[in-house]
């Protein structure tokens, strides 16, 4: 969630609960822990699958002003209407963001991420080769509560020619604690299928340090929709 609020409270920059990866880092010795839950489901002619993430962990540690470390494992459950069931943890992601464009007179921030996808999931689970995920972050503060962020990305995870991923997130400020989004998402998939969704959701902020948020998505021209809920720490020196 790339939304900050000028106020009694600021509300904690994570990269949950959208799509869009946000342009901020965590400051130094700093570290954030940004946890959910998922329900998803995905349906084509008389195949169906639901997905589960419980719960899904992100752990982002500030090394320096500009760079973080990034560590992220789910443990996921996947059935399908055949009632064929598989459950374990996904591969480890170990990565790190770092932000190359943050200054005061201006209002435009550039990260850029990278993770290596380890094969370390359970059987059915995990992709069984090695993989990256890479993201440019882009964000801009339209006004002191609107802000607008967009990345554009490729995953390549050991076979075929990869994935190029997008999304575009706005979100507004309505007080110094909720914060609220809309965001187109997808991928071109091995650069031939174009995928669409759009999802919103809002963040709550409990405590300077605790923040809760909710969201959901839906396919635009595929059989998929989701709900989440989750929750991020901030733990400072």
């Amino acid at each position: 969630m790339i939304l900050s609020y000028c106020g009694a409270y600021a509300q904690i920059v994570t990269d949950r609960p959208d799509q869009t990866e946000s342009s901020s880092t965590v400051h130094a010795g700093a570290l954030q822990i940004e946890s959910g839950v998922l329900v998803g489901d995905e349906w084509s002619n008389n195949t169906s699958n639901r997905q589960v993430l419980l719960p899904t962990n992100l752990f982002r540690y500030g090394i320096t002003r500009v760079v973080e470390l990034r560590v992220l494992n789910q443990y996921e459950i996947n059935k399908s209407n055949s009632n064929e069931q598989f459950q374990g943890f996904s591969d480890i992601e170990v990565g790190t963001k770092i932000q190359i464009l943050k200054r005061e007179h201006i209002n435009t921030e550039i990260a850029v991420l990278s993770h290596l996808v380890f094969p370390t999931g359970s059987y059915e689970i995990g992709n069984e080769k090695y993989g990256t995920i890479n993201k440019l972050s882009i964000s801009h503060s339209l006004n002191e509560n609107l802000n607008l962020g967009y990345n554009i990305g490729y995953n390549h995870f050991g076979a075929g020619v990869g994935d190029l991923t997008y999304s575009m997130s706005l979100a507004v400020g309505v007080n110094n604690r909720v914060g609220l989004y809309i965001e187109p998402f997808g991928e071109f998939s091995d650069l031939e299928q174009f995928m669409l969704n759009v999802d919103g959701g809002f963040t709550y902020l409990i405590t300077p340090n605790f923040q809760l948020d909710y969201s959901f998505g839906t396919g635009v021209n595929n059989n998929m929709n989701y709900m989440s809920l989750g929750g991020s720490w901030l733990f400072e020196k």
